[in-house]
Order: C-alpha cells, then structure tokens, then sequence
C-alpha cells in the first residue's frame, strides 16, 4: 500500500534525518523549567534568570551538539539566535506551544504562542513544527475532545505549510495519583499505548509521534535503572509491554528522554533495541545536557562550554551508538522509500 506526501514534506524530513533516515535529535526547547534550574543552582529568583542567560546557555549548547545531531529542537522565545549557530547539516524543529499549560481549569490544557503561526514557524527557517501536549485517554471526554480538535487544527495548518507535524504527547494522572508513584508506573504503559493509537488517526495529520518511553525503568525489576522502591513490571513485562504499544501506530515514532539521565535513557533504548522495536530515533533534552546547568550556573559559559564539548558531546555519541544498533529508517513505518508518494 502506497501513501502519498507532499514534496515539501519528504524534504524536511530528509534535512532532520541522518544518512540512514533514523531521527538522532538534540531538544533545547526548555523555557520555564530551564530558567527555574537555573536559577536554582545560582540561588536567585527566577526572575533574576535573564533572556540573554537564556539565550546564552541554548545557543551553547546548538553549537556544540548540533554538529552530532541530525537536527536540533528549539524554541522561537529564547532560541533563535541559537538556531543560527546550527550546523549546517542539522535540522530545526520549532516549538508552537505555550511552555507549561493552563493550571486554572481541570485537564492541563494546553496554548499556543500567540505571536507565532506554522507560517511563522517556517519563515524563522523550521523544518519541522513540533508541539507538545499533556494527554490522557483517562481524562473526561469533553477534556480531550478540546485536545484532539486543537491538535486537528494544527495538523492542518502544517499540511498547508508543508511542514512536517512532531507531536509529543506526555501523560500524566487524572486524579490526586502521584506521578513519581508505583501506581502510576503500572498505568503508564495504558497510557502511552492509548495514546499512540489515537493520534496515529488520519485526522490529525501528524508525521511523527514523539512518545515517551511507555515503562519506568525505574520500576523495571533487574535493570540498572530500579530504583528498589517496588516492582511494576519484570523486565520480560517491559519488553513485551514495548512491542505492544509499538503495534498499535501506523506513524514513525521516536523516544523522548523525559528529564531522566542520561545512563536511564541510554539503558531505555538499548531495552528497545533488544526488544526489536521499530523506533524510528530518538529527540533527546536533558538526559544530554542536563548535569551541566550547576556548571553554567556556578561557573559561567566558558566552563559550561568545555562541559559540553566533553561530557555532553560524549552523552550524545553514546546515544547515537545505540541508535546506529536498532534505531530504523522513518521510511520503513511505510514499507519503505518505495512506498511514498512524493506529490
């Protein structure tokens, strides 16, 4: 079965993919979450946290990881001076959405940046529009009909663009449950899988899922990752529990780290390989450069920047090592290169 895509499309997945079609991105998007471990490890407000700081600290990371990654995930609020310094082999994904969501109405409800449209995206030099959404399948249904009719209209104003749609989609409890807890840790598979199916429906028109890993390894029994703190799945569970939910998406998908570390989200992958899971790449955040943020904090750029050309460079080869091992072509989702329509 042949699917069709627009030329335009097919291009700017081309410029985010490697040579071998596999998705190996670096996430510098962070807005609000960023300013406040910043401002953490300095000991001041975050409102003390600067735009230039900001600015400064995702345009260092840009230039030195961009050149080891196949594209780069940045903001149009603090990153577009960084995304000038992109190498020019990587390609840039631009966030659409408000940072955080709406905390005064049930359902985390979710915005976009006022000043921006998928245009604007494209015209500030985006291959791709990415957007991240809080999402349950558990939520009540006039909640999530609001979430799948916003997400609908940016599929389509994507489609007229041409631009390729990432849709990241991050679960979380839709009750009092604590998100760290072993509870939650049982549900989330549910959760992942659920969400997948749905958003893998044409009406949305999205290119690529960008899903979390659908167990905590934390939870994952015999796995360098358990935590100790009880048992939610075996790691033949998660495995399987992996295959499961990758059954169930017709779309490319590729893993986000979700603000573990780096070891965690090296070990998540390598689990995936050994599972055979088709994933498509990966767009990676804070489990590359997160441990650097006291260093740039405490000790300025200079020292932040000889951080990541060692350790944060070294955190992403490692990631791209695993990917070279299991990660596939976005192409093979659709049965291969020859099953794409170009139009």
């Amino acid at each position: 079965m042949t699917i069709t895509m627009s030329k335009s499309k097919f291009d700017h997945m081309a410029k985010v993919s490697n040579a071998q079609g596999v998705i190996a991105a670096a996430a510098m998007d962070q807005r609000g979450s960023l300013k406040k471990a910043i401002a953490k490890d300095k000991g001041v407000d975050p409102s003390a946290v600067t735009d230039a700081m900001m600015e400064e600290f995702k345009t260092a990371v840009t230039e030195v990881l961009s050149p080891h990654a196949s594209a780069m995930l940045l903001d149009p609020v603090w990153g577009l001076p960084a995304a000038k310094k992109c190498d020019t082999n990587c390609g840039l994904l631009l966030a659409y959405e408000e940072s955080g969501y709406d905390n005064t109405k049930p359902g985390r409800l979710p915005d976009l940046l006022p000043t921006y449209s998928v245009k604007r995206l494209k015209d500030a030099g985006a291959d791709c529009c990415k957007i991240l959404l809080y999402y349950t399948p558990f939520d009540p249904k006039e909640i999530n009909d609001q979430k799948h009719a916003w997400v609908e209209r940016i599929g389509a104003e994507c489609e007229a663009e041409g631009l390729p749609f990432f849709l990241e989609f991050v679960g979380y409890p839709h009750n009092a449950m604590d998100e760290k807890s072993l509870d939650f840790a049982k549900l989330k598979p549910e959760i992942v899988r659920k969400s997948m199916e749905e958003f893998s429906k044409p009406q949305y028109r999205v290119d690529v899922l960008k899903v979390e890993f659908p167990v905590n390894m934390k939870f994952v029994e015999n796995t360098q990752s358990f935590a100790g703190k009880g048992v939610a799945y075996s790691r033949n569970d998660a495995i399987e529990l992996l295959k499961a939910t990758a059954k169930v998406t017709t779309k490319p998908f590729i893993y986000l780290s979700a603000g573990v570390s780096d070891a965690e989200f090296r070990e998540s992958l390598e689990m995936a390989v050994e599972a055979g899971v088709p994933f498509n790449g990966v767009l990676c955040g804070r489990a590359t450069w997160k441990d650097g943020i006291p260093v740039y904090a405490k000790k300025g750029l200079a020292a932040f920047t000889a951080w990541l050309q060692d350790r944060g460079v070294k955190n992403i080869q490692a990631l791209n090592g695993i990917l070279e091992k299991g990660a596939k072509p976005w192409w093979t989702t659709y049965g291969g290169k020859e099953k794409i329509k170009v139009i």
